[in-house]
């Protein structure tokens, strides 16, 4: 016995049939936008692009696509966001350690200020400066006080040559008229290692790497570095308010797209991150990494851009830093 279709069951797997074939055009031609975090797998640059690579891509109907490209301080992968078209569907997820590149790599293969747009702003992390209890100072002014009875005596240790950890140090001490010796490590746990063994006198570290030391006994949270209180450590003073008038250190972070990106593209990239961090949960991933999130517009975000790219210039120059 044979079986015919009726036309009307002819015509309904037949709109079905377009339908699927329709779904997959449209799932073949999903926008796929690449964050490069110019650092390895586990940087905090790069967890920050996966906290919110989910809802990013919800947010923009797209495959976001996190990408590392470490080498050379991050100059490797930032430079390969700048050589790349300025559609919107390549962004580089970089820190203030973006501009500094600026004034510490002597050779640089583009210009971290004109050949980059701020397309979103997604919040700043501050620093935190660490005694050795040795000294036996209480607060920022006497520690300032014991370091300069005795110039160039003591030291301090950093996360390597031009890290935040150094500049951040560095820049405190010009600003404090004060002197110690640079031991520079591999990376900042090793510097607090020899801050807590007794072996340098002070470190700046981020403040979410080091929050787990504030009762330990061998050392002396003295200040933190940002513009305000850090909602992480909210009865830390900042070295503002301790003395240093004026004196700030932090870090913004943000997507960077090639300069030339349609303004367009840019405010539909900044909405969709300023929607995705008043999500709670993104928060909260934000919050763990020591991020204090906020929303700004593109044109607030490259006004900060600005500013910092002025500012970056002075705290190389403090530090005495440069690469060859």
């Amino acid at each position: 016995m044979s079986l015919r279709f009726q036309p009307a069951r002819r015509h309904t797997l037949l709109a079905l049939a377009l339908a699927i074939a329709g779904m997959g055009a449209a799932h073949a031609e999903q926008r796929v936008i690449r964050i490069v975090v110019p650092y390895g797998t586990g940087a905090v640059q790069d967890t920050i692009a996966r906290a919110i690579g989910d809802e990013l891509g919800q947010a923009l109907n797209a495959s976001i696509v996190v990408e590392n490209r470490a080498g050379a301080g991050g100059t490797v992968g930032t430079a390969q966001v700048a050589r790349a078209k300025p559609d919107g569907n390549t962004l580089v997820l970089a820190a203030a350690s973006h501009h500094i590149a600026g004034y510490l790599y002597k050779n640089l293969s583009y210009d971290p200020y004109k050949d980059f747009t701020g397309v979103a702003y997604l919040g700043n992390t501050g620093y935190i400066i660490l005694a050795s209890a040795s000294l036996n100072a209480k607060n920022t002014a006497e520690f300032i006080q014991a370091v300069r009875a005795k110039p160039g005596a003591y030291d301090y240790a950093s996360a390597g040559n031009g890290s935040a950890s150094h500049l951040g140090m560095a820049s405190f001490l010009t600003a404090a008229g004060a002197q110690m010796q640079h031991i520079p490590m591999k990376s900042t746990g090793d510097a607090v290692t020899e801050l807590l063994a007794g072996r340098v006198q002070a470190v700046t570290a981020a403040t979410i790497g080091v929050t787990a030391y504030r009762n330990d006994p061998r050392v002396t949270f003295l200040a933190y570095t940002g513009k305000t209180r850090s909602r992480f450590a909210p009865d830390l003073p900042t070295a503002a308010e301790s003395g240093l008038p004026g004196y700030a250190f932090d870090s913004w972070l943000g997507l960077l797209a090639p300069a030339g990106i349609a303004a367009a593209d840019r405010d539909q990239i900044n909405a969709a991150v300023n929607k995705v961090l008043a999500d709670p949960k993104v928060q909260a991933r934000l919050a763990s990494l020591g991020v204090e999130a906020e929303a700004k517009s593109a044109a607030q975000f490259q006004d900060l851009l600005k500013a910092d790219w002025e500012a970056a210039e002075k705290v190389v120059a403090a530090s005495g830093a440069r690469v060859e």
